[in-house]
């Protein structure tokens, strides 16, 4: 089975470099007109019980066609990348700017898109007029008010939330931040009850990288996970970032997204993306759409694994470049919108299950 997944993506890398495309096949959901054919839709092959998204500019979404038809066409749910986050929510003390964030959520409403909701308590994006001066209940009161009033505005139309995002440390230890030094551990639980008072319905996920696989670093998230669950915090899920290279893959992933689930929780990849180190060869294009597709295999093989999501799902919007100097290509399609080999990776995983078995 391996070998004949490696010969599939080996063919769709070869044609990808030399320019030839045609690797999929026509069917229900194909590229728009202008752009390279991609096959099915990724949406439609899918299980029913897992979403399919991606990160999304708001602003490419609502003023980019093919942007916007390409992710249409392949991804049932969407994650704004930026437009959530606190210090873009609210600029200044006592105003909120829902523009850009209201945007996404009605742009992917009417395109039958769930929206999932990224991010509330972090130590990045957080505004620049909240200081570390304030008494403890000065804060605690604004990171308060704070997750009530934006999962309240969206209360019904985000199905989950990031509540917690990156608390731990490299050691599996919760991580040095502003609120684990003025607030101490029990912000986390406090966050998810806050946010689950706000909307109960919301599926409440604690979201974080280099957890994929097992490391020192998954131990300590399952260890978290583990105890706010006994103490019944409304942890609802795990969130994998999965921020990969292409010539490293996570160890175990499936054995420990199990491991997570068999906790009582869902588990989701939700940050997806496979940066490759330039110049960009056949060889590596296929480590990552090999790479690519064991990920999205991890998921399937996990009964609670309720959504899969690539962080942008085109190279012409991904923040590898600004972010991994030498490093991009991280992404399914190009910067011209064209689908790469890891899509056709995808695709055959998919392809693969929804296939009948021989007689």
């Amino acid at each position: 089975m391996l070998l004949s997944v490696v010969v599939v993506v080996l063919a769709a890398c070869a044609a990808y470099v030399s320019g030839e495309r045609g690797v999929g096949q026509a069917g229900p959901g194909t590229a728009p007109s202008g752009q390279a054919s991609a096959g099915p839709a990724l949406r439609d092959l899918m299980p029913a019980n897992i979403r399919i998204g991606a990160a999304v500019d708001g602003r490419l979404y609502a003023s980019d066609d093919r942007y916007r038809s390409t992710l249409v066409t392949d991804f049932n749910a969407v994650t704004a990348e930026n437009a959530m986050k606190w210090a873009n929510l609210q600029p200044e003390p006592g105003r909120y700017d829902w523009t850009a964030s209201d945007q996404v959520v009605a742009l992917a409403q009417s395109h039958g898109q769930a929206v999932y909701g990224h991010t509330l308590v972090w130590h990045s994006s957080v505004p620049s007029w909240l200081s570390e001066s304030w008494s403890r209940e000065q804060l605690r009161s604004a990171l308060r008010h704070h997750v009530r009033t934006t999962v309240a505005r969206y209360r019904g139309r985000v199905w989950a939330w990031d509540v917690v995002n990156e608390v731990l440390a490299e050691d599996g230890k919760l991580r040095d931040s502003i609120w684990l030094r003025k607030l101490g551990p029990t912000y986390i639980a406090d966050a998810f009850r806050w946010a689950h008072e706000a909307d109960p319905d919301a599926r409440l996920f604690v979201n974080d990288y280099g957890v994929e696989g097992r490391s020192r670093k998954a131990d300590g998230l399952f260890k978290l996970v583990r105890e706010l669950r006994a103490q019944g915090v409304p942890v609802h899920g795990v969130g994998f970032q999965a921020h990969l290279r292409s010539n490293t893959a996570p160890i175990d992933a499936t054995s420990n997204l199990r491991r997570f689930a068999a906790l009582g929780v869902s588990v989701a990849i939700t940050e997806l993306d496979v940066r490759i180190q330039l110049p960009v060869s056949t060889k590596k294009l296929l480590d990552q759409a090999l790479l690519y597709q064991h990920m999205l295999k991890a998921c399937l093989a996990v009964s609670t694994c309720e959504s899969f999501t690539v962080w942008g799902f085109t190279d012409a919007s991904s923040w590898i470049a600004s972010h991994y100097p030498g490093y991009g290509a991280a992404c399914i399609y190009d910067s011209d919108m064209k689908p790469k080999p890891a899509r056709d990776a995808l695709l055959h995983e998919l392809r693969r299950r929804v296939a009948p078995s021989p007689r």
